[in-house]
């Protein structure tokens, strides 16, 4: 199912004050790196496209052997039924693969809309699905029992991060937008804080886009994904070490805005904080001209590869279905690992 067609646009538009995006700050060019800490994969939006993810799982597990983890923005099932988490997970099972991090996305919240796996009943939505039981299909899938989590990726945090209710259970209005609990707000700010004073450099994960970053999250479709966008950027804006990678626009990473430095204002960070589009697993979209969007034409497949050294980070953008890189950026740290 395509969630463009489910969407519906709020008027207006979400009061961020001054933005300012730094990308010169970073250069495409290869710099000296005495030391590789860690290598590890970034996909998104799997959404049922099995054959995708086979080719992606099996390029990566090829262009990136030693990889110490994969972590995976959010849209893991087109719909959130169990049968299609087993789906997945099967998929990687047939592939050598290290461990996974799993971020929870909008389509893990789509049984509702559906009366049988068979037959689409929007008319009649939550058609008996209650908004728990889709919370502990992502639970029991991903291993954990919280949507927010931290893993290890060869010494480096990787944070999950993304929202805990389903809005259209508690707001007619609303349906895919993201809400975080103060707990959630209390437990990132923490995690942040601690690796900073460990020298570390911090990666989250999540699904939506914040307003105003890399591509797509200009679009008016994509402005209001986040209820408390504010505070979110006021956290993340205070840390210079910071990388977000975030999925469900599926833009093209070929666009010259698929990693973006977001400054922040009032959090006197005036570096600001990094965020990375992870591209799609399943169907492309870009810019279409006119305020909306439209399909990447051919075949479709995208990820990231990260490499971390002790004073910089790459980020490659890979073509799966091609086997080729498509671009790559590298990023100082402020302070070395």
């Amino acid at each position: 199912m395509d969630r463009r067609s489910l969407l519906t646009t709020a008027a207006g538009a979400v009061a961020l004050g001054a933005v300012s995006q730094v990308p010169a700050y970073a250069s495409s060019a290869r710099m000296p790196h005495p030391k590789l800490v860690t290598k590890f994969n970034v996909i998104s939006d799997i959404q049922g496209d099995l054959s995708d993810l086979d080719v992606a799982l099996a390029d990566l597990s090829s262009s990136n052997p030693d990889s110490t983890g994969i972590a995976i923005a959010g849209d893991i099932t087109p719909r959130g039924y169990d049968f299609e988490y087993a789906a997945v997970k099967e998929a990687f099972g047939r592939h050598t693969l290290p461990k996974a991090a799993w971020a929870i996305g909008n389509h893990e919240f789509y049984v509702p809309k559906w009366a049988t796996p068979d037959q689409l009943a929007q008319a009649t939505w939550p058609n008996g699905t209650t908004e728990d039981s889709l919370f502990r299909s992502f639970y029991n899938f991903a291993g954990r029992n919280t949507v927010y989590a931290e893993q290890s990726f060869g010494g480096i945090p990787v944070l999950m991060i993304g929202t805990e209710k389903y809005m259209h259970y508690h707001d007619a209005t609303l349906w895919d937008e993201v809400w975080m609990s103060d707990t959630q707000f209390t437990w990132l700010e923490e995690r942040l804080r601690h690796w900073e004073a460990k020298r570390k450099p911090v990666m989250v994960i999540t699904h939506h886009p914040l307003p105003n970053t890399v591509s797509g999250s200009h679009n008016k479709l994509y402005m209001r994904d986040y209820l408390q966008s504010d505070r979110l950027l006021g956290i993340l804006g205070r840390h210079r070490d910071v990388f977000l990678f975030c999925g469900h626009t599926h833009w093209d990473l070929n666009l010259s805005d698929w990693y973006v430095r977001r400054v922040v204002p009032g959090t006197a960070n005036f570096d600001g904080f990094n965020v990375i589009n992870t591209g799609a697993i399943q169907t492309g979209w870009t810019d279409d001209g006119k305020g909306g969007e439209v399909v990447v034409p051919g075949q479709f497949n995208q990820g990231l590869q990260v490499e971390v050294y002790r004073d910089q980070i790459m980020v490659k953008a890979r073509d799966f279905a091609t086997g080729a890189w498509l671009k790559q950026v590298t990023i100082p740290l402020h302070t070395a690992i």
